[in-house]
């Protein structure tokens, strides 16, 4: 009898849920039923997005939704109301609820959700303010709706467990650093699982052998390392502030920036950084950088369309900060590297981008096609490589929540009887 799959993706603004079945046999490919977005929960009227086979909903303006656990809700109620969907008629079908939640800490694997771990996740909010508590919203939520469910989280940060000591220890204090768990953790890692599987698959290469420089960029945006399928380095560290800049995050900055913030003289003094507390600092560097800063719009699609100057600057930005990363990874591969591969809401759509920062490396071997780089892109994975190249250059369409639906099968063992 096959077993009915939440897959929920909970972001500051949206809750986005997969729906799948389990497969007969011994596949460990989830099938899907249909998927549903709530979005615009911060900027009303919140927005429904439902596909589910040749049924579609673009743009259903929602009244009295304006959280996550209400976008929930509604999608549960319209999900179980869906005379197309005879899977799913009651609550009671639902087997499995699996959460993407961004910090987990020293967590290595997903986890099934319950006092212990749900704590656990709270005591990490301070390090992923913009995405633990809106997980951890929905999870209340779903125990609440929900009790007979398995609930369980799966963690961006346990991809990069692999990382080595010298990459993941910071130069300082270690017994304040032991203490206070501060070390790099990195993030993006359910979508960096994915594509490892994908390209691991296109390429018909191991992926205990794969070498690849993975860039996810969205208006979060992450590069990781990737060497014999497992994280070797990546961008992110303590939180996802660190490395690339984002939509509103500043990326990584000299750490003294904060203190000459609100200076207007040359010379910080006691009196004026104590002004602007850690919380107000954290939250301009999150919330109120990045290029909706510099151009006032956190639409990157715009921004690379534009000839205005500060929209250009931002796109210079992104690209050199890309460059950064993309050159020393490969060195770090020792110059075995299978694929440079994009990913990501920016790294599927922006073809210009992808054009700028793979000029910027032409001299280690990649080129693009330009027809395959403009082209839409409506496979799992795209070859955009000019036939010339001396390595590949490729484009995931990454899927979180099938591989954390995916993680579910692997793992069921694990799970059964908890």
């Amino acid at each position: 009898m096959p077993e009915i799959i939440l897959s929920i993706n909970a972001g500051s603004s949206s809750v986005k849920i997969s729906v799948y079945k389990t497969p007969q046999g011994d596949s460990l490919v989830p099938i899907q039923l249909a998927e549903a977005t709530v979005e615009g929960l911060t900027a009303p009227p919140a927005k429904l997005k439902y596909e589910r086979g040749d049924e579609k909903i673009k743009g259903k303006e929602l009244d009295d939704v304006n959280s996550q656990e209400d976008g929930f809700r509604y999608i549960l109620d319209h999900l179980t109301n869906d005379q197309g969907l005879p899977e799913l008629n009651q609550k009671e079908d639902i087997h499995f609820t699996c959460h993407r939640v961004v910090h987990g800490g020293d967590y290595p694997r997903s986890q099934i959700i319950d006092k212990e771990t749900y704590h656990h996740i709270e005591e990490l909010s301070d390090l992923a303010p913009l995405h633990n508590a809106p997980a951890l919203t929905i999870v209340r939520a779903v125990a609440d709706a929900l009790p007979h469910a398995k609930n369980i989280a799966y963690f961006d940060s346990s991809f990069h467990n692999t990382l080595p000591d010298y990459v993941c220890t910071y130069p300082i204090d270690p017994e304040v650093a032991k203490k206070n768990k501060l070390r790099k953790y990195g993030f993006h890692g359910i979508s960096y699982s994915f594509i490892v599987n994908a390209v691991s698959a296109y390429l018909e290469k191991p992926a205990d052998q794969l070498n690849i420089i993975a860039l996810h960029l969205g208006s979060g945006a992450s590069a990781c390392c990737i060497k014999d399928g497992k994280s070797l380095d990546t961008t992110m560290g303590l939180t996802p502030l660190a490395g690339l800049p984002g939509a509103t995050r500043s990326g990584s900055i000299d750490p003294s920036l904060m203190f000459h913030y609100t200076h207007s003289a040359g010379k910080p003094s006691h009196a004026s950084t104590g002004k602007l507390h850690i919380t107000q600092a954290e939250e301009i560097l999150n919330k109120q950088s990045g290029w909706k800063s510099l151009t006032g719009t956190t639409d990157f699609g715009k921004i690379s369309a534009s000839d205005r100057r500060e929209d250009v600057l931002a796109f210079d930005i992104f690209v050199d900060r890309i460059l950064n990363y993309v050159a020393p990874y490969f060195t770090k591969l020792d110059g075995q590297v299978d694929a440079l591969v994009f990913a990501g809401g920016i790294g599927e759509k922006g073809s210009k981008l992808r054009q700028a920062v793979v000029r910027g490396v032409k001299c280690l071997g990649f080129a693009l096609d330009e027809k395959r780089n403009d082209a839409a892109v409506e496979d799992v994975v795209t070859d955009i490589s000019s036939d010339s190249a001396r390595y590949k250059t490729l484009v995931v369409q990454t899927d979180e929540q099938l591989e954390m639906a995916r993680g579910v099968l692997a793992d069921k063992d694990r799970f059964v009887g908890k």
